[in-house]
């Protein structure tokens, strides 16, 4: 039993990689593009048939002109000369349009597949849950999602190549097998051997022969090459982790120079660089080893055939054209036989991949079910919809650490709420709360009975929230200050006012100057910018996380005043975390978050005063 369980679990993975491949591949055979791709997908197996049937044509050609070539026969020679340029015509035009359509197939799935990860990623702020789960994990999963970027981009890629590629190639070579096996059957002739004083005739001897030959280099080939798979996957890992270090010391790169960090950022480069080539070191060798096979199988299968029906050619049984005609079909069974000797590389790329992938939307899967909707805000006519109004919430961390309980909250129109307490006592993730992108949370009614979190939170229409770093994106000065909005939403007085009110009357003149305003800005620069784009798009409640905290005392003063005016003349409120005992100056109630058990800051209950 022993002897086959490495064949059990290679079948088991095999059977498991084969689902996950299914998993992945068919929402595109059934979206809303599918008869194009099944179109597609047949074209491509006709092209992949006909190349198969003109082969078979060149075989029996190849028995023809070589038996005219030895009976030094003229006039069938140049006669078969004319059918080879037509049978090399066809084959070129099948090889060309073949290669077209392959192609186009797999840029058309992978264009599908990108839209549809990146639309999962994207909805209920997966992005930022996948982000947030790994940053409080502490450590990284060798199995787990990391750099989205990558399997967007490249694993994509890589899935439908090698899964088009792949496929087409195994349907070619059971068409080649199923063609040529019947044409190197009827040449084999009898193997004839003696055992114990009786005569035995082995029909089909070049067939077993073949069968033979191949199932013992698939056999071997597997056992050299089998940590090819695993060692793919960390590769992959490792060169992405390298790369998104490169990307941290650029987005960071002002912080790390003032810290005087080059040195220590160099030495984590290396390290993760030599983790690279220490991975790459071991994937060598057993390519190393697995060419050394493939090669050397390859070159065998050359004369093999030949080897193999010399004596029958040397005893005048068969001809020449013969010969080379039992060569060829030979080195199309074999061929086909050998498939997996010939792609195992591609194929532990092709596997380690899939996993990455179904791994990927496995997680993207799971925290879509687990993530509450985003808080939806209440109609212009409701009741509600002049009041921030929440039941009582329980927020934990990710861990089930309880880090706010029986929070019960309540703003109405006109009024401005700081909110104070220690680090770590949950002032942003009550924020993140309120603005729907935190899922660790839970609400209840009168009853303790648990209830949808849009149930539980009424947030008012026209809310913006303010986060303590903002993100800009790169482009014009336009683009980052009407994002996300269409640059086209603002007018260029309006952006210029905007900038104006929040102290920036010096970028008024540059609204089309194109530049990586998070690095280019200051940080005081960056929070006054964030300030210009809540004055542009002139909301009613503002939810602000230390977002003056790198303003001076006097810019700050005037912020807040215009922030005050800006809601109560909407009819919103203001509510802001901040640490900095002048901005409670602005607000009329404190929330202070307090601990509930003294030398911890894990569970916090909500002192609310005026």
């Amino acid at each position: 039993m022993r002897l086959f369980n490495p064949f059990l679990a290679m079948w088991q993975k095999t059977r498991l990689h084969l689902r996950n491949v299914w998993w992945l591949s068919l929402p595109y055979f059934r979206s809303e593009q599918r008869w194009s791709a099944r179109a597609l997908l047949l074209a491509c197996i006709a092209l992949n048939l006909g190349m198969v049937y003109v082969l078979v044509l060149l075989n029996d050609w190849n028995r023809v002109f070589y038996d005219a070539l030895q009976n030094r026969d003229e006039p069938v020679f140049w006669e078969q000369l004319k059918m080879f340029a037509m049978l090399a015509g066809a084959f070129i035009v099948v090889a060309v349009y073949r290669f077209y359509l392959t192609q186009l197939l797999e840029i058309r799935w992978r264009a599908w597949m990108t839209q549809d990860y990146l639309q999962r990623w994207t909805t209920h702020q997966i992005f930022y849950q996948i982000e947030l789960r790994q940053s409080l994990q502490h450590h990284e999963s060798m199995t787990g999602s990391d750099n989205p970027d990558q399997r967007i981009q490249e694993d994509i890629q890589l899935f439908t190549s090698d899964t088009v590629g792949l496929s087409l190639g195994l349907l070619d070579a059971l068409v080649t097998l199923g063609s040529f096996v019947g044409i190197l059957w009827g040449l084999s002739g009898g193997f004839s051997f003696a055992w114990q004083g009786t005569e035995y005739v082995l029909s089909g001897f070049m067939v077993w022969m073949a069968l033979l030959y191949a199932f013992l280099g698939s056999i071997l080939g597997h056992f050299i090459g089998r940590r090819m798979a695993p060692l793919n996957f960390a590769q992959q890992r490792l060169e992405a982790n390298f790369r998104h270090h490169l990307m941290r010391i650029r987005e960071y790169s002002e912080a790390i120079a003032m810290d005087r960090g080059a040195e220590f950022e160099n030495q984590s480069l290396q390290k993760r660089f030599k983790g690279v080539v220490g991975n790459f070191m071991q994937l060598l060798k057993v390519q190393k080893r697995y060419t050394w096979f493939s090669s050397a199988y390859g070159q065998a299968a050359v004369v093999f055939p030949i080897l193999v029906a010399a004596p029958r050619y040397f005893a005048g049984t068969i001809q020449l054209g013969e010969l080379m005609q039992i060569s060829s079909a030979f080195g199309q069974v074999q061929e086909s036989l050998s498939w997996i000797v010939n792609n195992y590389s591609r194929l532990a790329t092709w596997s380690a991949t899939t996993q990455r992938l179904s791994v990927f939307l496995t997680q993207m899967e799971t925290l879509r079910a687990i993530s509450f909707a985003v808080v939806q805000p209440q109609s212009d006519d409701s009741p509600a919809a002049t009041e921030l109004k929440t039941s009582a919430l329980t927020i934990t961390l990710p861990d089930r650490t309880v880090l706010l309980d029986d929070v019960v909250l309540q703003v109405r129109a006109g009024d401005s709420v700081l909110i104070r307490g220690p680090s770590g006592s949950g002032k942003s993730t009550l924020l993140r709360v309120l603005a729907g992108i935190w899922p660790y949370v839970r609400g209840w009614d009168a009853q303790h009975q648990p209830l949808a979190i849009s149930d539980a939170i009424r947030l008012p229409p026209n809310a913006v929230f303010i986060p303590q770093r903002p993100y800009f994106p790169e482009g014009s000065l336009r683009n980052a200050l009407s994002y996300p909005s269409a640059v086209n939403t603002f007018t260029d007085e309006q952006m210029q006012q905007a900038l104006v009110q929040a102290l920036l009357p010096n970028l008024c003149s540059q609204l089309d100057q194109v530049g990586q305003w998070s690095q280019q800005l200051s940080g005081g620069e960056a929070q006054r910018l964030a300030m210009a784009r809540v004055f542009l798009k002139q909301p009613s409640w503002v939810f602000a996380d230390e977002a003056t905290s790198a303003l001076d005392e006097a810019s700050e003063k005037v912020i807040y005043e215009r922030l005050l005016l800006m809601v109560i003349r909407q009819g919103g409120a203001l509510v802001s975390v901040a640490h900095r005992p002048s901005v409670a100056a602005y607000h009329q109630r404190l929330w202070q978050l307090v601990n509930v058990s003294e030398g911890s800051i894990k569970s916090h209950v909500l002192q609310v005063s005026h």
